[in-house]
């Protein structure tokens, strides 16, 4: 068949937008081509909010054939956070056989070259993009995120961190230029002359292990760093998550197969309940790159044993805010409020340990003892989760058991500043929702130490008393160094407390926010502008997204000939 999509056609298309994320990371000002506000959608092919909607709705209860080599069985349970049973199946791959159906597109995707690839990624971004409102309600009934958390963190957001990765996959390739003339004199003698061609040439085929609770914002970065590189790509969902990263792999074959390249270098990896073929998978001699998001356990199994692949990580960290002071009590306590409550807590930058000193802080309302921090922000919490309706649409579902259990047993780890309550919500009455839980713990007790150097995932937050703020930053230091952090934030308007935070995370490797009072939150990043966890600390093995994250999934191959 022929292709419906020409290389030209696509680089005409696509390539402004590429030299505008290039800009863009160069820079690391705002920039985004992804609408985030959900009536950006309905014109120029896109599907508005009732058109996504009734996608979505016309997936449940059906197959969702992806064509693919190997098929051997359908699987599929996902079961909402919200209470509905998605009832879609996915093909299940004898993976004997499709691995080497994988493999054998990737020369002509090699000898494509890295403008051919980016572009055919961009034009695979682009119709996920105009599918948002669609992706929006998988992404919610999968992972349990609110519509609009959802909507603009596994739409736009994950649409920026996947072209983001393609930019920094087209830079590093293109580092090299493609042939060179080389001519070394000789004296008296004939120079010597070689023509060199040099070509960015694939790893293998690489391994996307997606998340529950971001499958599309988490597993964008790996892919299209990936197949922008001239990996195949296999990816395999969280068994509660299929369904975003299945309508991807859809759309990327579909778009592949159009520019005439062959769609087997894109495939889905669904299981059967409890099989687990993560591990089988991860330890193939064919796979030779793996992006994994989760526990921190399977996380080290990987970097362990997965001595054949490329292994990009990351896992669990304890993020950690140090309260010393502030010019703005009530930005700060509204801030922290909104921070702690997002999805639950069920973010992997999400603040978990707020050190204050136990003797209190200064703020422009006058000193503060360590209960009244504790308790304001407990009001706080309360106040922005007073109104139900507006709880739902910022705490969404909780996303499992695990979380649930977790958040029951924190009250029992101290004492209770600010107890969970559950939330029924009208629309979903069978959604777990369930709002935050804080506890006053002691940081000179031992027996206070295991709950605050262990993450807790989910609404858990523990205030924990330092003696000072250079106590608090040691503790902070401890904590990134042993347990590792996505995230770090401080408040203070002392000048040497600063710059001791700073160094510390310097030294650490950790992302630091300072000082958010306003709309910037410490648990939210911006693509082509932040640096998503830095891979110098337990917490994560890479950067979401940087040259590193990119440059290791090819090599560069040379061919040299007499002139």
């Amino acid at each position: 068949m022929a292709a419906e999509l020409t290389t030209r056609d696509l680089i005409a298309k696509h390539r402004p937008t590429l030299d505008q994320a290039l800009e863009a990371i160069r820079t690391r000002a705002y920039w985004s081509p992804h609408p985030e506000h959900p009536k950006a959608y309905g014109e120029n092919g896109s599907l508005d909010a009732a058109a996504g909607k009734a996608a979505f709705d016309a997936l449940l209860g059906t197959r969702l054939d992806l064509g693919q080599p190997g098929t051997d069985d359908w699987v599929g349970a996902e079961v909402s956070p919200y209470g509905i049973e998605l009832g879609v199946t996915y093909p299940h791959a004898d993976v004997d056989e499709l691995l080497p159906a994988m493999k054998a597109g990737q020369r002509a995707w090699r000898d494509a070259g890295a403008e051919a690839r980016a572009v055919v990624c961009l034009e695979i971004l682009k119709r996920i993009s105009d599918r948002t409102h669609e992706f929006a309600h998988a992404v919610m009934h999968t992972s349990g995120q609110a519509f609009m958390m959802a909507f603009q963190a596994g739409g736009p957001h994950a649409q920026d961190r996947g072209l983001e990765a393609v930019a920094y996959a087209y830079v590093e390739q293109v580092r090299t230029p493609d042939t060179a003339e080389w001519t070394k004199p000789q004296g008296k003698r004939d120079p010597l002359a070689l023509t060199k061609q040099f070509t960015p040439v694939p790893r293998g085929i690489a391994l996307v292990i997606g998340c529950n609770t971001f499958p599309t914002w988490n597993g964008y970065p790996g892919l299209f760093a990936s197949l922008a590189t001239g990996n195949a790509v296999l990816v395999k969902p969280h068994p509660r998550a299929v369904l975003p990263l299945a309508l991807t792999v859809q759309v990327a074959r579909q778009v592949l197969a159009e520019a005439g390249f062959d769609p087997n270098l894109v495939a889905l990896a669904a299981e059967r309940p409890g099989e687990g073929i993560a591990k089988t998978l991860a330890t193939r001699p064919e796979i030779r790159i793996i992006d994994y998001t989760g526990s921190t356990a399977f996380g080290d199994w990987l970097e362990a044993n997965a001595r054949q692949a490329q292994v990009y990580t990351e896992k669990a960290g304890v993020n950690t805010v140090l309260v010393d002071s502030t010019a703005n009590y009530k930005g700060m306590l509204s801030n922290l409020a909104f921070s702690l409550s997002l999805y639950s807590g069920q973010m992997c930058t999400t603040p978990q340990n707020l050190l204050i000193p136990r003797d209190g802080i200064r703020t422009d309302e006058g000193p503060k003892t360590f209960d009244e921090v504790v308790a304001d922000l407990a009001r706080s919490v309360d106040g922005l989760l007073g109104d139900d309706a507006r709880a739902n649409a910022l705490l969404g579902a909780i996303v499992n058991p695990d979380v649930k259990a977790r958040l029951e047993a924190a009250a029992g780890l101290g004492e209770v500043a600010l107890a969970s309550r559950e939330i029924s919500n009208p629309e979903f009455p069978d959604a777990v929702v369930r709002t935050p839980v804080i506890v006053k713990l002691d940081g000179a007790k031992p027996d206070d130490e295991a709950a605050y150097m262990s993450e807790c995932f989910g609404p858990v937050s523990f205030a924990v008393a330092v003696d000072s703020a250079a106590e608090g930053a040691e503790l902070l230091r401890r904590t990134i160094r042993e347990k590792g952090a996505m995230t770090v934030g401080a408040y203070t308007t002392d000048e040497e407390v600063e710059r001791t935070v700073q160094e510390v995370c310097l030294e650490e490797a950790a992302q630091l926010s300072l000082n958010l009072t306003g709309g910037v939150y410490v648990n939210q990043t911006a693509a082509f502008s932040d640096f998503h966890g830095s891979g110098g600390n337990p917490a994560a093995n890479s950067a979401l997204c940087d040259g590193a994250f990119v440059a290791n999934r090819f090599r560069v191959v040379e061919v040299r000939r007499e002139a």
